[in-house]
């Protein structure tokens, strides 16, 4: 049976789980399910026509599926849907987005934890066990991959993607898309540095996978070659899943002028 507090609004559309706890103050607006076990702390607001999972942990003052920021939208115009998974934690004051189009979603995944002042915008997806540090900010339409964690105020900008198991150092500001499993620093442009070795160890890689991803790295960024080129050169060998991953993102973030392939299907 869920737990709500007195002060608490929370629509007669909504439905709520097991074991839910929504605490003083807090808003729940219509058509809004939220899963068992997931706690809402004082004065957690969340937006029409939410989904949200279980054992999520949302702390005082969390703003979940409000509009989008969206310079010129109406008020009353449409919007699109806001979809959380299981096992995430919000900590205070952080800010997630709907989509803006009324028939397409922003997803969260799972296991992932956002610390205090993220902002997710419309449209972004970020998929399972992400750590976003204080005030890292995400413009709508990104892609974030499994295990990526982005240090303090990290900003990203519009449809960058950063693969899987990657890291940015605090302050980077992310304008195009990065590959899976580096280090990057820096900002306009960012740079890559190196592997990032502690998160290949915890995407639980083996000796043999993360060899490969060492040699693909040194050919790569240390041969000299532009690296575009020695992408495409290396697209061609036999290579594992891993370093095709590495090497798809790099062609594909070619293909936009800015480096952010996801932009080449903007509306």
């Amino acid at each position: 049976m869920a737990q709500v507090h007195p002060s608490a609004v929370v629509d007669k559309t909504v439905e709520l789980g097991d074991g839910v706890i929504i605490g003083p103050n807090c808003v729940i607006e219509k058509g809004t399910t939220i899963g068992d076990n997931t706690n809402l702390m004082a004065n957690v607001v969340v937006g029409p026509d939410v989904k949200i999972g279980k054992n999520n942990q949302f702390f005082p003052n969390c703003s979940i599926g409000g509009r989008p920021q969206i310079l010129g939208m109406a008020l009353d115009a449409p919007v699109g849907g806001l979809i959380i998974g299981d096992d995430n934690t919000c900590r205070e004051q952080v800010t997630i987005h709907p989509s803006m189009h009324a028939d397409e979603l922003t997803k969260i995944g799972n296991q992932n934890f956002l610390m205090i002042g993220v902002h997710i915008g419309h449209d972004s997806i970020l998929d399972d066990k992400i750590v976003l540090s204080n005030y890292v900010q995400v413009s709508g339409h990104c892609h974030i991959g499994t295990g990526v964690w982005l240090s303090g105020m990290v900003l990203m900008h519009q449809f960058v993607t950063v693969g899987r198991w990657s890291y940015a150092a605090g302050l980077a500001g992310l304008n195009h898309d990065v590959p899976p499993f580096v280090i990057v620093s820096g900002h306009y442009p960012p740079e890559v540095r190196s592997i990032n070795k502690r998160g290949l160890g915890r995407a639980g890689l083996d000796d043999d996978q993360q060899k490969s991803i060492f040699s693909a790295f040194k050919k790569l960024y240390r041969n000299g070659q532009p690296l575009l080129e020695a992408a495409k050169n290396m697209a061609d060998e036999n290579i594992d899943e891993n370093v095709r991953e590495m090497v798809d993102i790099i062609i594909n973030s070619s293909k936009h002028r800015f480096g952010r392939y996801l932009e080449t299907f903007r509306d």
